[in-house]
């Protein structure tokens, strides 16, 4: 709780918004995804609570800004993940379609918008789910992740990647029950268990999540804030790896680097679904080469790919 009070009132001045902003118009430039209010699979076990740096993480399952940074937070887990602890808190981009602000007013608005921060952060995003399935709002996903969190936050974690997969590529409009529920059932998690804490404490956790918020003063996302002791440094919007890496090292000066294996066969096994922008981040290898590899494991049946207009994903078979 002190450190909560610490930084309360440093975050509101360090974080600063414009105007007349759209929560689906995410700025590029900036990495942002503002709201417009005033106010099988494994991943490493990171809710350790005796890890060094505590990172509160500020998201929402269709910020495309949030699915930007996906290769830098995965980077941070594997060679920072015996130093950090990450608490994931939904933000509540879309509440619904009731305000005209930033160009945008309808579902429709968002398709072309999505396309073109897809290259920008050369993550696969297909805008055409606003055209043929749109989503009414951000706010059922949210639920369900934190419902998911009451159950494993680990399982949560993956459930909430799942999710992302499906909106951003997929498709699936993720308010949906039947698409959560699969998501769900993909994490590992108790769809029955879900489905009552959805209806019950997920709200309740929810609002929590969106109380703090306001509180502390974020209006966009991804919001990456890293606390140790008295101090802190925040990553705000979608930016390169370097500051994520040197925001742990300017309050852990001493964080030890994990080494992890680099090959295609061990980043699979850490993350079984990656992006060409992901495998070269977590790889090291050139991008163009790093896409080559992973279609030549598609051609001999190693992986399976997922093509969008707007990129691909490969996952093991």
């Amino acid at each position: 709780m002190k450190t909560w009070i610490l930084f309360l009132i440093t975050l509101k001045a360090t974080i600063t918004m414009g105007q007349n902003t759209n929560p689906l118009l995410c700025d590029p430039k900036t990495g942002v995804c503002e709201t417009s209010q005033s106010n099988q699979k494994s991943e490493r076990n990171l809710q350790n609570h005796s890890k060094k740096i505590e990172i509160i993480y500020y998201t929402d399952p269709i910020c495309s800004s949030c699915w930007g940074i996906e290769p830098q937070l995965r980077k941070l887990k594997l060679e920072y993940g015996n130093e950090i602890v990450i608490n994931y808190h939904m933000g509540g981009l879309l509440s619904d379609w009731s305000y005209n602000s930033g160009g945008i007013s309808k579902p429709s608005d968002v398709a072309h918008h999505w396309d073109e921060v897809s290259p920008y952060y050369d993550m696969p995003i297909d805008g055409d789910i606003w055209l043929e399935n749109p989503l009414d709002s951000s706010y059922p996903p949210s639920i369900a992740f934190k419902a998911a969190q009451l159950q494993d936050n680990d399982k949560a974690v993956i459930f909430l990647r799942e999710l992302r997969e499906m909106v951003f590529l997929e498709k699936k409009n993720i308010t949906q029950w039947e698409h959560i529920a699969t998501a769900a059932q993909q994490a590992g998690l108790d769809i029955s268990k879900l489905k009552s804490d959805y209806e019950n404490q997920g709200r309740k956790e929810f609002q929590k999540d969106l109380e703090l918020a306001r509180k502390i003063g974020i209006r966009g996302f991804p919001t990456v804030i890293f606390i140790s002791g008295n101090k802190q440094e925040i990553v705000y919007g979608a930016r390169p790896y370097a500051l994520f890496e040197m925001a742990v090292l300017k309050l852990l000066p001493d964080a030890t680097k994990q080494e992890y294996h680099k090959d295609w066969k061990s980043l699979f096994n850490y993350y079984p679904s990656l992006t060409a922008r992901e495998f070269t981040e977590l790889s090291g290898m050139p991008r163009k080469d790093s896409e080559q590899l992973l279609n030549d494991l598609t051609q001999q049946g190693i992986l399976s790919k997922l093509e969008t207009k707007n990129g691909a994903i490969w996952k093991i078979k």
